[in-house]
């Protein structure tokens, strides 16, 4: 059988050749090619609907579908834009099926001429705005759910729109001045005590700075980079992990992806008008912090105690170039958490600390020794250069602690965004004899299963899998062959649900020479494959359902893969030939129903269950005071709710958790490593999901 390796080559090739016939095709037809960007808008089509896995059908309801995310991602705030610019630009709904076909950008024009002359207009409103002081003793309110929001109906209304989001703006900061006032004065110190009215004229001159400084980069924004936007409005219309790269995209994506480049480790990506994390890179800044999570949206960006920079509406390379910077610095990131929470976020910036990307193993003792693995990601030597593996890491550490006597084993797949595939189907090879793993189905429809074919097992006693709502692609490859096999009992909250595999094709290695003069043309990135476990159900949108279940605080805030636009939906295929774990003694309903009764007595899990319900009725709730009394006390109510949640954090049973003499004798005498050490034991001991986990092992695995 051919390898993953080899298989995946194959397929690059074909679509690469489907790319170069389709620019032939279109320079055939057109011996005048019309310009760079009809030409790269019929190459991209003609990719999308010959590459992709699921193939869209062109017609008015794609039209429509596109129409709506474009239009998002315009003017998602509504602070622009007039419902008489909306009725111009809809008359175009059902039309830009056929622009495309046509390689036509007609639509496209209007919407950006239009744009960018509300732009400019704009510009007038907020700089007459705040000349004038804001009266924070009178009770209106303001929605900041840019979706609930209405387009303007005249100039006026757009104009009080933007008053009550630069009120509530200048709010914001004039009672993070109070706050800090009252705390200056309660320590003693001595700093000067300004007045109302004088916070009230500073907060309100910040806020202009901060705007002069957004509407300066937004007015850099090139016809170009507006096309780009509108290009991927189509290509997300086909599923939301595909995209077209502009080569200085392409080249930025480069670099974050090899980490060539200090920062703070995190993915960025542009999604209902903002700035939001995508993924945190094991043992980046961002990863060791542990703040900064996915899902987060960035509204401002601070370089150490300097003002912070308003990125809301900036292009996303500009805001990765303000996140970025040289090892060593701070940055300062103000987000928008899930619930609706503002958190300021000091990360330092660094390299990737690359000890904190491989697997670490420790050892819980209590009743028995249960090992402990985390691994934060699936890495992989692709060069074949001799580098890591996380199987034979994991491998490695299992043998480490059977030798060291455990009696059981906790994976921890919390936080993996997945990574090789390769390594999570060598990886489950270690907990099996041998069987099919994962199911691999390409846009032809042709599956392909992906064995363990070793029959030697490396452990065959109690096993749990610890996953999240960030575990995702092989973690959840991982964790649906075991759970299929009946080999190990998952425990945790319920996976993102992507079950795609993307690739990327560079436009000017398919391209013909007689285009030449038009290059670079960028990048496309394709769905190209689909997941499925060996029971026939892919691991799209549905993810993976823990058999144990436990509370999460974000348990009710939309996250995961089915909350994205347009993702490709759940389907089955033929289950895979495979025989469940011969030695399994595994009852389920009897391992849930003790846990459902641990939980239930749990203070912890109880205030994780009240805390998860409070975020989601905090979520729902987007209309806030502009009242600065009011506001005050909602904010001191959130706080006290915060430090409630932290306090009973501390009241948690701490487990007893060391490493292996080996793992301590490889620290030396470095400092850094020692610390990290020191924390990775921390995190542990007051976990009560690996708490719980332990228990599942002491109870109803011996």
């Amino acid at each position: 059988m051919l390898s993953l390796t080899t298989r995946l080559k194959i397929m690059l090739s074909v679509l690469a050749v489907i790319l170069l016939t389709a620019s032939f095709i279109f320079y055939q037809s057109n011996s005048t090619p019309e310009g760079k960007n009809e030409i790269l808008l019929k190459v991209l089509m003609q990719g999308l609907n010959q590459g992709h896995f699921q193939p869209e059908k062109l017609d008015d309801d794609f039209s429509k579908k596109a129409f709506k995310l474009y239009l998002e991602r315009l003017d998602y705030n509504k602070k622009f834009l007039m419902s008489s610019d909306v009725a111009k630009l809809r008359k175009y709904e059902t039309a830009i099926d056929d622009q495309l076909r046509q390689g036509s950008y007609e639509f496209f024009d209007l919407s950006a001429d239009m744009i960018e002359q509300r732009l400019k207009e704009s510009q007038a409103y907020y700089k007459e705005i705040l000349t004038k002081p804001f009266d924070f003793s009178k009770d209106e309110t303001i929605e900041l759910d840019g979706e609930k929001l209405a387009f303007a109906k005249d100039k006026n209304e757009l104009k009080e729109a933007w008053r009550k989001q630069l009120k509530y703006q200048t709010l914001v900061r004039l009672a993070d001045m109070q706050k800090e006032q009252e705390k200056a004065a309660v320590k003693g110190e001595k700093k000067e005590t300004k007045t109302a009215e004088q916070m009230e004229a500073e907060s309100r001159k910040k806020i202009l700075e901060l705007y002069d400084d957004l509407y300066e980069r937004m007015n850099r924004i090139s016809r170009d980079d507006r096309r780009a936007t509108y290009i991927n409005a189509i290509t997300n219309v086909f599923d939301p992990h595909s995209g077209y790269f502009p080569p200085k995209a392409k080249s930025d994506f480069d670099i974050e992806f090899t980490g060539r480049l200090e920062g703070i480790g995190a993915s960025l990506q542009e999604k209902d008008g903002q700035i939001k994390v995508a993924e945190i890179v094991p043992g980046s800044p961002s990863y060791l912090q542990g703040d900064l999570k996915p899902g987060d949206a960035i509204q401002k960006v601070a370089q150490g105690n300097k003002e912070p920079v308003i990125v809301e509406g900036m292009r996303l390379d500009d805001a990765i170039q303000l996140i970025r910077g040289k090892k060593g610095t701070e940055v300062r990131l103000t987000v928008k958490k899930p619930d609706g929470s503002i958190k300021v976020i000091p990360i330092v910036r660094d390299v990737i600390v690359f000890e904190e990307t491989y697997a670490q193993s420790a050892m819980i003792e209590g009743g028995q020794k249960i090992g402990y693995i985390k691994l934060p990601g699936f890495y992989a030597d692709f060069e074949g250069n001799g580098g890591p593996s996380s199987a034979e890491d994991v491998k490695r550490e299992v043998e480490k602690l059977k030798t060291a006597g455990m009696k059981g084993l906790v994976l921890d797949l919390r936080n993996n965004g997945g990574g090789s595939l390769g390594d999570a189907v060598e990886m489950a090879g270690l907990f099996i004899k041998q069987g099919p793993i994962v199911q691999v189905k390409d846009a032809r429809g042709k599956s392909v299963v992906l064995d363990d074919r070793d029959p030697q097992v490396q452990y065959d006693g109690p096993l749990v899998i610890l996953v999240n709502a960030n575990s995702a692609s092989a973690s959840e490859i991982l964790a649906a062959a075991m759970q299929d096999y009946k080999r190990a009992v998952i425990v945790g909250s319920p996976t993102y649900g992507k079950g795609t595999v993307q690739q990327f094709f560079e436009l000017d290695q398919a391209l013909p020479s007689q285009f030449d003069s038009y290059k670079p043309f960028g990048a496309l990135k394709l769905t190209t494959q689909k997941f499925y476990r060996v029971n026939g159900g892919t691991t799209q949108l549905r993810g993976v359902t823990p058999d144990v279940i436990l509370p999460d605080v974000y348990a009710y805030l939309e996250f995961g893969e089915k909350e994205q636009d347009f993702p490709l939906p759940f389907d089955e295929i033929k289950p895979a030939n495979y025989t469940p774990w011969s030695n399994a003694k595994l009852n389920i309903n009897q391992i849930q129903a003790h846990s459902r009764e641990r939980i239930n007595t749990n203070k912890s899990f109880a205030l994780i269950k009240e805390s998860a319900e409070r975020l989601k009725k905090q979520s729902d709730i987007t209309v806030r005071s502009l009242e600065l009394k009011k506001y005050m006390e909602e904010e001191k109510r959130a706080e006290a709710e915060t430090k409630r949640y932290e306090a009973a954090q501390k009241e948690v049973p701490v487990l007893t958790v060391s490493r292996l003499p080996e793992d301590l004798k490889a620290l030396g005498t470095d400092t850094a490593k020692v610390a990290r050490n020191k924390e990775f034991l921390k995190s542990l001991k007051q976990d009560i999901y690996l708490e719980e986990a332990v228990e599942v092992i002491n109870k109803d695995l011996k």
